[in-house]
């Protein structure tokens, strides 16, 4: 009795968003990014002033073959990292959230009670 191999299903090819860290398809990203960029100024320009952010920068990778292709890997760890930069830690409870998340976290965010209390 043979078993039979089940298919590989292949994903097609996907770019993380150096901005929101959502991943959208080769040909989406170029007309998503813009609109995530506008949206995330709008919501940075209704925080306070105190926690407002600098504006997120596309990260540079560097073509790596002799053909001049970029390593769509390493293109999405470094967006995945830019994004992720973009994330503010509750002063609360140390959790990491998109700064106009970050307001919505607090109104419910309760310090963690240690074992000795």
């Amino acid at each position: 009795m043979q078993k039979s191999k089940t298919p590989v299903v292949r994903r097609p090819a996907t770019v993380v968003c150096y901005i929101c860290g959502r991943e959208f398809g080769t040909k989406s990203i170029s007309i998503h990014e813009p609109q995530c960029m506008k949206k995330w100024h709008i919501e940075n320009d209704q925080l306070p002033k105190s926690m407002r952010r600098p504006e997120p920068k596309k990260p540079e990778v560097r073509p790596i073959t002799a053909s001049g292709s970029y390593d769509i890997d390493a293109m999405n760890e470094a967006a995945w990292q830019a994004a992720q930069a973009n994330l503010v830690p509750c002063p609360i409870c140390g959790r990491t959230f998109l700064p106009d998340r970050l307001v919505v976290h607090q109104r419910s965010c309760k310090p963690r009670k240690t074992t000795t209390e």
